[in-house]
């Protein structure tokens, strides 16, 4: 007798196949929330990347940041002496003439000096700024060292105002000890002052800054 062919099933395809595409989903799902947590951190680190650079600059004197200090030097002035110039730019849309009083001064080394800059409003409105700075050669923003300036506050000028601001500064005594500098003759200080969109709403600033209190 002639037997029919058999046709052999496979059972095993389907549930293959379903298990193949579960696997599949679960990769996926596991892609993209990797990919998620990998646009959040790239997120949450730009917001802090400027915060962060800029208390680097502070610490290290990175890209000629200069330090802030609170008292002047215990070692006291050394006899090696260094000029200082002095430059000022406003940026556009700031209606501001700024310029130091001196364009250079000679300083010994660890000596606190307060020297001022002129800022007028030529504008007939009020108007604010605030100042960015840094000194040049960069490598030496970690030894200029102020106790007081401008720059720390944001400035706001009445309609034709003219202000006389103060920057009190030394050159740390530590400069000395680093060979690197032997051959370092003069620091340039300079500022550029930009325009303030929103001013914090304070009373203008008092007389006090056009007082020349000498050095401190």
């Amino acid at each position: 007798m002639d037997h029919e062919p058999t046709i052999s099933q496979d059972v095993s395809a389907k549930p293959a196949n379903g298990a193949a595409k579960g696997r599949g989903l679960g990769r996926d799902v596991v892609v993209a929330s990797i990919c998620g947590a990998v646009v959040a951190l790239m997120v949450g680190a730009s917001y802090a990347a400027v915060p962060f650079y800029n208390w680097f600059c502070r610490a290290t004197g990175f890209n000629g940041t200069t330090q802030v200090a609170t008292s002047a030097p215990t070692t006291g002035p050394i006899a090696r002496k260094i000029a200082v110039r002095f430059d000022s730019n406003v940026a556009p849309g700031l209606p501001w003439k700024f310029e130091p009083e001196q364009s250079e001064i000679e300083v010994n080394i660890g000596q606190v000096v307060t020297v001022f800059y002129t800022v007028t409003n030529q504008a007939a409105r009020t108007t604010a700024g605030q100042a960015a700075y840094n000194v040049a050669p960069l490598t030496v923003g970690s030894y200029f060292q102020k106790i007081n300036c401008f720059c720390f506050t944001e400035q706001t000028m009445a309609p034709g105002e003219k202000r006389e601001m103060p920057v009190v500064f030394y050159v740390d005594p530590s400069l000395a000890d680093d060979h690197e500098n032997d051959g370092l003759n003069t620091i340039t200080l300079s500022y550029t002052f930009y325009p303030v969109k929103d001013p914090v709403v304070k009373p203008l600033a008092s007389g006090e800054n056009d007082k020349r209190k000498g050095n401190l």
